[in-house]
Formats: C-alpha cells, sequence, structure tokens
C-alpha cells in the first residue's frame, strides 16, 4: 500500500456536495481508501481573478494502485462530475479539480504526470488544507508545514462542516 495525497477545488456548482460524491466515488474500493480528509476552504481565485472563489480541501489515501492509475481514476472522477479539460480555460472555472499531490517518496516527471505536483509549494490553497491533515509530512525534501508558512495564506477562510 502506498500512501498518496491529493488536492480538491471547484468553483461551480455546489462544491462542497461535489467533493463528498467524488470523494466515495474516488475511494469506493480496496484499491484506494480514504485515510484523512481536511476541513474546505473558501480561497480567492488564483491565475484569472474574475471568477467566484474556489472552495478547497485535500485528501490523504492508501493505494494499491500505482500513481498513473491512480491519477487516470481521479481524472474520470472529474469527467463524472462535468469536467472538460479540453473545453475549460486555463485556471478558469471548473465543478471539480482533483491534482495528485505526491505519491509516498516517488519522483516522477513525464509527459503525463510530475510528482512531487510542481506547483504545490507556490499554492497556498493547497499547502492550507494539506498541512491540515498532514503537518510532518516531508514531500520533495521540504515537510508541509514549512512550506506553508513561506506562502502568503492571506484570503483562505476554514469553512465550518457543511
Amino acid at each position: 500500500m502506498a500512501e498518496a495525497f491529493i488536492a480538491l477545488g471547484g468553483n461551480l456548482g455546489d462544491v462542497r456536495s461535489t467533493f463528498d460524491k467524488a470523494i466515495a466515488m474516488l475511494c469506493n474500493s480496496e484499491a484506494v481508501r480514504l485515510s484523512a480528509r481536511s476541513s474546505d476552504y473558501r480561497t480567492p481565485p488564483w491565475g484569472i481573478a474574475d471568477q467566484p472563489p474556489f472552495i478547497n480541501a485535500a485528501i490523504a489515501v492508501v493505494t494499491t494502485l500505482e500513481p498513473h492509475a491512480l491519477l487516470a481514476r481521479a481524472q474520470a472522477c472529474e469527467r463524472a462530475f462535468g469536467r472538460d479539460r479540453s473545453r475549460e480555460r486555463h485556471w478558469g472555472p471548473r465543478t471539480l479539480d482533483l491534482d495528485l499531490l505526491a505519491y509516498d517518496d516517488r519522483v516522477i516527471n513525464d509527459a503525463v504526470l510530475t510528482l512531487p505536483h510542481p506547483h504545490l509549494f507556490e499554492r497556498a490553497f493547497v499547502l492550507v488544507p494539506l498541512a491540515e491533515i498532514a503537518p510532518d509530512r516531508m514531500i520533495g525534501g521540504k515537510k508541509v508545514r514549512d512550506a506553508l508558512a513561506r506562502v502568503d495564506a492571506s484570503g483562505i477562510e476554514k469553512l465550518l462542516p457543511a
């Protein structure tokens, strides 16, 4: 079994309900089991400012799937909730975004997958929820809580349970 971390985001529709359903779909077998889930956070849009705020969260899973298979499963979940990467604006509005952040201590850099996620340490909207569930986890030689201390997390608001 491997441990993987996945970031969730979205800003269209009932995002929090979508998260619950997507996590259930992703973690619906012995191949992928949920081990931790962060709170939901309202975050300012990133990349393109003229869009609704996002909701972000992070999960930890244990899995028997290899990294590429886990990514394919996450992208199938995105499609099931209406995401069509070929038709959306880069960094634009979306119903669901599932990003594979880390998979054990694996380093992968190919045409399909880069691990750890190449922008993980730049994005407070990823680090805040990740630090809630794995503050002491080392990813890419950095402790999650230390990486969070180096980014601006202003404007991020922890939401009450739904």
